[in-house]
């Protein structure tokens, strides 16, 4: 049993969240003995300088420069690990997006934007192209956007109660934000991106196991930021991409009438 999971951390469900486990776990260790060893400082001072030990106050001071030296020792400590293993360690479990596309250029592809206090998913369709969005397009009926006029629009579709993914297969969700800065957070999936409008920032994981989960807002963005929550589901890849093209089928359908 690691440190995280007594802390309840719940269990991971993606393919790089191990890594990620055990980053935060080292992370926690070194909290730990810093707490300890300032505990342990903090109580010989107490002891130390009690004012029944040291009944008049000392004006000279420190004359050395060992607490000089130990600061400059701390700095150089703490670049080492910033420099030596934070940066090189997170360089090493992350990946670039063109890297993931690369490697998976047909992975499944979900816009998620978010609004106070909702998320709405929005799917390229059939032909794996997202419409064109506008936001002076946004109505009642039309909440992207999406515009009418382009073609590659015609079989997307939308959810607004759930997002739902194949299992072992690389996803990529594009999100963004229609009103406020939000953040997009699947704990089990260890990822979350903030939501920006304006901007489309790509987020991808691998889920490992099938699954129904939630996912939340992890930015405060209003007086209701704690109900801003969602589903999701991890299926069958053969499952899920039923699923899609019937979805698409059904919008292109109705576009067509």
């Amino acid at each position: 049993m690691s440190i995280l999971d007594l802390l309840g951390n719940p269990s991971n469900s993606s393919q790089h969240g191990e890594q990620v486990d055990q980053m935060n776990a080292v992370i926690h260790w070194l909290m730990l003995v810093l707490f300890v060893g300032w505990t342990i400082f903090f109580f010989i001072c107490l002891f130390k300088f009690w004012h029944k030990r040291n009944a008049k106050a000392s004006y000279t001071g420190v004359k050395n420069h060992v607490s000089t030296h130990l600061e400059i020792g701390v700095v150089i400590v703490e670049a080492v690990f910033l420099l030596g293993f934070a940066f090189p360690l997170w360089a090493e479990r992350t990946d670039t997006f063109e890297r993931v596309v690369a490697n998976d250029p047909d992975a499944p592809r979900v816009r998620v934007i978010g609004q106070q206090y909702s998320w709405t998913y929005h799917y390229p369709g059939n032909d794996g192209i997202f419409g064109r969005t506008d936001n002076s397009l946004i109505s009642g009926d039309n909440t992207l956007g999406i515009d009418p006029i382009d073609p590659n629009g015609d079989d997307d579709f939308l959810s607004t109660s759930i997002l739902r993914l194949p299992v072992d297969r690389n996803s990529i969700l594009q999100v963004s934000s229609k009103d406020v800065i939000h953040n997009f957070a699947i704990v089990p999936m260890r990822i979350q991106q903030d939501c920006i409008p304006g901007s489309e920032i790509p987020m991808w994981f691998r889920p490992v196991e099938k699954m129904e989960t939630f996912v939340v807002c992890a930015q405060l963005c209003g007086e209701a930021h704690a109900n801003m929550k969602g589903s999701m589901e991890v299926i069958d890849a053969n499952e899920y991409f039923e699923w899609a093209k019937s979805r698409s089928d059904e919008e292109l359908a109705k576009k067509r009438k």
